[in-house]
């Protein structure tokens, strides 16, 4: 499974698992399978009204072919557009990606928008659509982000979310009833921001990167406003952080 590095923008480097080919046929097999449940749907209420439905056909067809265009493509149009709606209400899923567990992000760290979910749409219609899905497969193939044009061209990818989640990985800290804070302005942190700290704060350690230790530390002051004791190593610091935040969170 292809590993993506996405740097946010606070500078910190996050690593997501890139969806995998099964996954993302089987996402779109489903979101097939609602497209054609839809029709079966409008075929249902099209045979509910038949007689006086054939005679306006035939009636339109005789005398204004563009209305029954209009007609079609205002009943096609969920189908048409389902992908492109449904990536930008539900931040990068369909339905289909949100059963599976994936998503589309983007890789520079940064929201993606409408545009990129427009991109990837257009481009869905040339590599899938028309062309069997082909394009789509080779370039997911031999792309190091798992990448099909769509996603080169919006950048774009889609990630899995089926990574195991422990404690390790949330804001989640073990600390004692008695636990006295240091740093009060901790709240001005969010939760993802101290979430973030801490995946790379653990990942630093293992590492014994003190490198990504010091970034860690001054993103943290640049936020907080307030500047540890010079006895204290910049490891403790950041861990008194993390406690003091699940401290003044725990009961929120």
């Amino acid at each position: 499974m292809a590993e993506i590095q996405i740097t946010t923008t606070q500078n910190v480097t996050i690593n997501f698992k890139a969806a995998e080919v099964g996954e993302r046929i089987l996402a779109y097999i489903i979101d097939l399978v609602i497209k054609i449940a839809y029709l079966f749907f409008i075929s249902f209420l099209f045979t509910l009204a038949s007689n006086p439905l054939d005679r306006m056909i035939e009636d339109d067809f005789a005398n204004d072919p563009w209305s029954v265009m209009a007609i079609l493509i205002l009943i096609c149009s969920p189908i048409i557009f389902y992908t492109i709606v449904s990536e930008t209400l539900l931040m990068g899923q369909t339905l289909g990606k949100k059963v599976v567990n994936i998503r589309v992000v983007k890789i520079d760290g940064y929201r993606a928008s409408f545009l990129d979910y427009f991109i990837r749409w257009a481009m869905r219609l040339a590599e899938i659509s028309l062309f069997w899905g082909i394009p789509a497969l080779v370039a997911i193939g031999i792309s190091k982000k798992h990448q099909r044009l769509g996603g080169m061209a919006s950048g774009t990818a889609v990630i899995t979310l089926k990574n195991k989640i422990g404690i390790n990985n949330t804001i989640l800290q073990e600390i004692k009833e008695d636990y006295k804070p240091t740093y009060f302005s901790v709240i001005k942190l969010s939760d993802n921001d101290v979430r973030i700290v801490k995946e790379n704060f653990l990942r630093a350690i293992k590492n014994k990167d003190h490198k990504t230790m010091l970034t860690l530390k001054e993103k943290i002051i640049n936020v907080i406003e307030e500047r540890p004791d010079p006895d204290i190593t910049t490891e403790n610091f950041i861990r008194t952080i993390i406690n003091d935040y699940n401290h003044f969170t725990k009961d929120m």
